[in-house]
């Protein structure tokens, strides 16, 4: 069975494969990535979610990272830290059932096996300025 850890390093790689070669049809794409799957129907949802959320609002999480992401530029960023920035933003601000330090964890996490851990240590730096400007407990969901 699927977690939604698993969710997250699937989003992550389909927003690292859309990030390289930026397509208009999601549709299509979930469908090939989905293809040689079987997963759990509520961890399938939450993943697309991500992925949704992250392209729905790129520019407004791209507009946050960089203004805390101090003298960095988005395109000099490595593709697996960006884009695990993306979905960790995307959790912080639109997903209130999930608290932000879980957010933080799980894309330190995620940069770290994906990446490196200096990855780790970038993503959590920027991640944890950004979760400090949040107006909303940091360890516990909201209502």
């Amino acid at each position: 069975m699927a977690t939604r850890r698993e969710a997250r390093e699937w989003a992550i790689q389909m927003l690292f494969q859309l990030d390289m070669n930026p397509s208009d049809d999601i549709d299509a794409a979930f469908g090939k990535f989905w293809s040689d799957k079987q997963v759990d129907t509520g961890v399938r949802e939450f993943m697309e979610q991500l992925v949704r959320g992250v392209r729905n609002n790129l520019e407004e999480i791209d507009t946050t990272i960089k203004k805390y992401a101090a003298n960095w530029q988005m395109d000099r960023m490595a593709i697996v830290d960006r884009n695990v920035m993306r979905m960790a933003v995307y959790e912080m601000f639109f997903c209130k059932d999930i608290p932000p330090v879980v957010s933080i964890n799980e894309a330190v996490d995620i940069a770290k096996y994906f990446a490196s851990n200096e990855s780790g240590r970038f993503v959590n730096g920027i991640l944890d300025r950004i979760r400090k400007d949040i107006d909303r407990p940091a360890r516990s969901k909201d209502s």
